[in-house]
């Protein structure tokens, strides 16, 4: 890897903390499958990005601690961010396991920023089976879900269950189990569960479990806030055209996400936010 070293960015910072941690990694080729499952266990952030030159963009391979996923919504804002540094402000294209996308980064006074333009989206409603499972996992009821935002399965190059709340209090009480949530989230296919509660029709707060790559919880999730932004699309939601997302703030690491909706149905959202070195 010629000495490259991984850096450690917060994406999605609120002001000057919060954020998600990701590591980034730039080499000259990148390491095989096992060597990167290991680094990013090592790390012990919920995910970090592997990055080389091919062509004229940059392959990009996502691990977290125990699997590889396709899509990183936070982690790709972090190697935004790094790119910047390392090449200055620009737009990146990048070549996924299962897509192709770009990230923007800027650098301007100080301050890291970067928006990244998802995979396509896509919605269904959700299996009730799957959703009844998902309460119990959290110890909600049906008598606690937004009937305004029917449950549904959610992807904008990753497989998430959103699952809308009434409350803000429902989603502050959010607890699991692990290991309960590794099998659940495993068997169904999902990367994370997206719980959501609509403060106004353009405003949401989240939390976002990720037992299956090992995680409790993420403080920012970049890959399922464009995919809940293309459901409220599908949906024919009241957005506005673009939504504010917070999340990571009952973990006590305040993240803020803006996603841009355009009108075209299953088109990229673009998803950004600030970063900060670690």
């Amino acid at each position: 890897m010629s000495g490259a070293e991984v850096m450690r960015i917060a994406a999605f910072a609120d002001g000057d903390g919060g954020g998600n941690p990701a590591g980034v990694l730039i080499a000259d080729a990148l390491p095989d499958a096992a060597t990167m499952q290991r680094i990013a266990a090592e790390v012990g952030f919920s995910e970090t990005a592997f990055a080389t030159r091919q062509d004229d963009g940059w392959r990009v391979r996502y691990f977290s601690p125990e699997s590889e996923v396709p899509f990183c919504g936070h982690a790709t804002i972090a190697l935004g961010a790094a790119l910047a540094l390392a090449q200055g402000d620009g737009v990146f294209a990048l070549i996924l396991n299962e897509a192709k996308i770009t990230v923007e980064g800027r650098s301007t006074g100080g301050v890291l920023s970067a928006a990244l333009q998802s995979p396509p989206t896509r919605s269904a409603p959700a299996p009730q089976a799957l959703v009844d499972e998902a309460l119990a996992l959290f110890g909600y009821s049906r008598a606690d879900l937004d009937p305004r935002l029917p449950s549904a399965l959610v992807h904008g190059g990753a497989d998430h269950l959103a699952l809308a709340l009434r409350s803000r209090e429902a989603l502050a009480s959010m607890v699991y189990e692990l290991d309960a949530g590794r099998a659940l989230m495993r068997r169904a296919g999902l990367v994370t569960i997206l719980l959501a509660h609509a403060e106004t029709p353009g405003r949401f707060h989240t939390r976002n479990p990720f037992a299956s790559g090992g995680v409790y919880e993420d403080p920012a999730t970049g890959a399922a806030t464009a995919a809940f932004a293309g459901y409220l699309r599908d949906l024919g939601w009241p957005h506005g055209g673009d939504i504010e997302v917070l999340q990571g703030v009952d973990m006590g690491c305040p993240s803020r996400l803006r996603a841009e909706i355009p009108a075209e149905p299953g088109s990229s959202i673009r998803v950004s936010g600030r970063a900060r070195l670690m």
